[in-house]
């Protein structure tokens, strides 16, 4: 028997497969790229790194990074930095007189400042020009949820609080002893382990036992660190904002210099202050961590004491 076979109709099933093909590797890829949308709208607030949304997604990271970056227009970590950044323009959008609030209802005053129950002392303006002679400051790092985190201080209570990530802890203590050069330094995990445990605890903020730190900067940087303690969880502000608050509205661009001088990161809330327009813009111990921060923030606001 002789099998007879139509050129046309060969041609035409040559053609269609690959279209099917190409058809169900789309569908493929859009599966993909649907999952670590979800993911990411679910869990922005954890900054989940690429690693983990491929792992949840059933991918390799270089296939996410390829597929996501052809649908999107951008990668997933530009994907979470947006969403991220909307997040962060609402709080400033809800919060423009945040300051204004936070002063009329007293948190201005030696008590409950913020969320933390923090209540501070500023040194005198003398004892910074000796910068830090005298001083004695015990020190420890800490796993904190933003990396390891530095803690220092002195007899009369918390004074540094910085990040550093894996491998650069000795860049992050430089850093922070080259702000009171003349003090004397002391490695002393074990008294500083209660200050990481019950800063990074929400249920450990309690009113009745306030956090105390110490501020130790110029007059000028000392008022700006205050006035970030009026805060609340959950609110931003800005830094012209912050010099009108302080009786100098041209000043944002000082104000900006004290912020980023902040010692006392995550309790003295500097990365609740945004640029203009609500941009993620001027953290000391980078952007990606200040994003985690208000993430974490976010959060945790519903559960935290009050």
């Amino acid at each position: 028997m002789t099998l007879s076979v139509d050129p046309a109709q060969t041609n035409q099933t040559a053609q269609a497969r690959p279209a099917l093909d190409t058809g169900t590797a789309a569908a493929e890829d859009y599966a993909v790229v649907r999952r670590t949308l979800e993911r990411i709208t679910l869990t922005w607030r954890e900054q989940p790194s690429l690693e983990t949304l491929a792992r949840e997604t059933g991918v390799q990271p270089i296939q996410l990074q390829r597929v996501f970056s052809r649908w999107a227009g951008l990668t997933p970590k530009q994907f979470l930095q947006a969403i991220t950044l909307d997040h962060a323009r609402a709080l400033l959008r809800e919060a423009a007189s945040v300051l204004d609030t936070s002063y009329e209802v007293g948190l201005s005053g030696p008590g409950r400042l913020h969320d933390l129950f923090v209540t501070h002392e500023a040194m005198t303006p003398g004892a910074y020009r000796t910068r830090g002679a005298g001083l004695t400051i015990r020190y420890g790092f800490h796993p904190s949820p933003f990396g390891t985190a530095l803690l220092m201080a002195t007899d009369r209570g918390l004074a540094g609080l910085a990040f550093a990530d894996s491998g650069e802890e000795a860049v992050a203590l430089e850093d922070m002893s080259a702000r009171w050069p003349a003090a004397d330094y002391v490695e002393d995990a074990e008294a500083t382990a209660p200050l990481a445990a019950r800063i990074f605890d929400p249920q450990a903020w309690q009113p009745d036992t306030p956090l105390k730190v110490v501020l130790i900067g110029t007059d000028f940087e000392i008022r700006v660190w205050q006035t970030l303690l009026a805060i609340p969880l959950g609110r931003a502000t800005t830094y012209s904002d912050i010099a009108r608050r302080l009786g100098r509205p041209s000043a944002a661009r000082a104000v900006g210099t004290a912020v980023g001088r902040n010692p006392i990161s995550f309790v003295v809330p500097c990365h609740r202050v945004l640029g203009r327009g609500g941009a993620l813009c001027g953290y000391h111990w980078g952007l990606t961590r200040k994003r985690a921060i208000l993430g974490w923030e976010a959060g945790v606001g519903g559960s935290a004491p009050r």
